[in-house]
């Protein structure tokens, strides 16, 4: 039997052994194998956690959203190898004895909570940034959207240019874009006067450039028509404004306006939709959507043979507006766009004399024809003609004149050698345009040929 204090130290290193258990440098000694084999589970879960990571970077620069889901779900399924592994380790390899198991599982959950708060905070801002990215690609669908239909509102002004659109024949102007307008005479009318008003509007600029440049108005005039005489010196802007109707009108007699093109369509409701449809649109917006168009071709071939190479040069110190038309182009400049408001409406006016059934037909007068009131108007207005003085002839033509059914627009003139004129004042309404042809006209009609 041992002695009392032999026995009680016995007791207190029993109990010490209890309370602390092994010492984790032993533990671990004891198998040292399955200690390596963890800590290359480790590394190995590191390198591939590393991996994932830079994966997840790298699909961020380019943004890619299929790229950095996949990398995410690596770097989390990484993360959960991780924690097994530290939860394996922990298992097999205890804290001391001195903290109590239910201190410990309490701090192994509180940890975990701090680590699926984080993976939460993670999901959250991945979350925000899915829906960062629906927002723009939402703000970027409306743009869409709106891009397709100003390309709808253009494509539609296109076929409606082209004759291709019959929604003009279905509906009110109001449903259309178009006012009610009735194809009438009356309608022709206002279409030539109209016509005229823009030729004798574009050659004030023209002249006035000449005189800038130094031509020889005289000259000029005399080299278009010659042998023309002229009450007044002032009267041979006639002589220019001729010119211009010869070249605008040349071509007229055609459907095609001497303008080739495969996609032409020929019937009387789509030359009346065209000219409703450019009636009231400035002709540099139609040329900017459709440069090509049939009527950005008439511009172009218009304005190549209206202005002399010669005369442009000399107008503008070289031929680069020219060669920009030339080349397909239609220019912005002051004098180009004066250009068009003329080549418009002499388009109109040829688009809505093949609206009318039978066509209408266009006529000149030569030179040195007998005036007749009938087929012939003079531009100087309020002329008398004394009965005893030899009748007047023509002496240009300053725009032609028209057939529409069975009634003349009179073709505009200049008689030469009128000695007196009496300018008289009526109102607007005493000139009728108009006039039954009741009578044979007694030289052939001719078409205007630009000759």
């Amino acid at each position: 039997m041992l002695p009392s204090g032999v026995k009680d130290n016995q007791l207190r290193e029993s109990n010490s052994q209890k309370v602390h258990p092994q010492p984790m440098e032993e533990a671990m000694n004891q198998n040292p194998e399955a200690l390596e084999a963890l800590v290359s589970k480790i590394f190995s879960n590191i390198s591939s956690l590393k991996s994932a990571y830079i994966e997840l970077q790298a699909a961020h620069t380019p943004y890619d959203p299929d790229k950095i889901q996949a990398a995410d779900k690596l770097v989390i399924s990484e993360l959960k190898n991780l924690s097994e592994l530290k939860h394996f380790y922990r298992e097999n390899n205890p804290k001391p004895a001195c903290i109590s198991p239910q201190d410990s599982r309490l701090a192994a959950e509180i940890q975990e909570q701090q680590s699926l708060l984080k993976t939460y905070e993670v999901m959250v801002k991945k979350f925000q940034s899915e829906i960062q990215n629906k927002d723009s690609e939402i703000h970027q669908l409306q743009q869409h959207i709106e891009d397709a239909n100003q390309k709808r509102v253009k494509l539609e002004k296109n076929l409606k240019l082209r004759g291709l659109s019959t929604k003009e024949s279905e509906g009110s102007g109001d449903e259309n874009g178009f006012f009610p307008v009735d194809l009438t005479p009356d309608l022709f009318t206002q279409a030539v006067e109209a016509a005229y008003k823009a030729i004798h509007d574009f050659s004030k600029p023209l002249i006035n450039m000449m005189k800038a440049a130094g031509w020889d108005l005289d000259s000029a005039a005399n080299s278009i028509e010659p042998n023309v005489v002229y009450a007044k010196r002032a009267h041979k802007k006639y002589a220019f404004e001729s010119h211009i109707c010869q070249r605008m009108f040349t071509g007229f007699q055609q459907e095609d306006f001497s303008v080739k093109s495969e996609n032409l369509i020929v019937n009387k409701e789509s030359f009346f939709h065209q000219f409703l449809a450019l009636r009231e649109i400035d002709p540099l917006d139609v040329l900017g959507q459709n440069p090509d168009s049939n009527f950005g071709k008439f511009c172009r071939s218009k304005y190549l043979a209206v202005l002399h190479p010669k005369m442009e040069a000399s107008f503008f110190g070289n031929l680069d507006q020219r060669n920009f038309v030339m080349g397909g182009g239609h220019p912005r400049t002051p004098f180009y766009q004066a250009f068009l408001k003329l080549a418009k409406l002499i388009w109109l006016l040829h688009r809505l004399a093949y609206s009318f059934e039978p066509n209408v037909k266009v006529f000149q007068v030569n030179k040195g024809s007998e005036f007749s009131e009938v087929y012939m108007e003079s531009v100087i207005k309020n002329l008398i003609i004394d009965e005893d003085d030899q009748k007047p002839t023509v002496g240009l033509m300053v725009m032609p004149g028209f057939w529409i059914g069975g009634s003349v627009i009179q073709s505009r003139v200049y008689l030469s050698g009128v000695k007196r004129i009496v300018f008289l004042f009526f109102p607007p309404s005493y000139r009728i345009i108009m006039k039954k042809a009741s009578c044979q006209i007694s030289r052939p009609i001719q078409e205007a040929d630009g000759s």
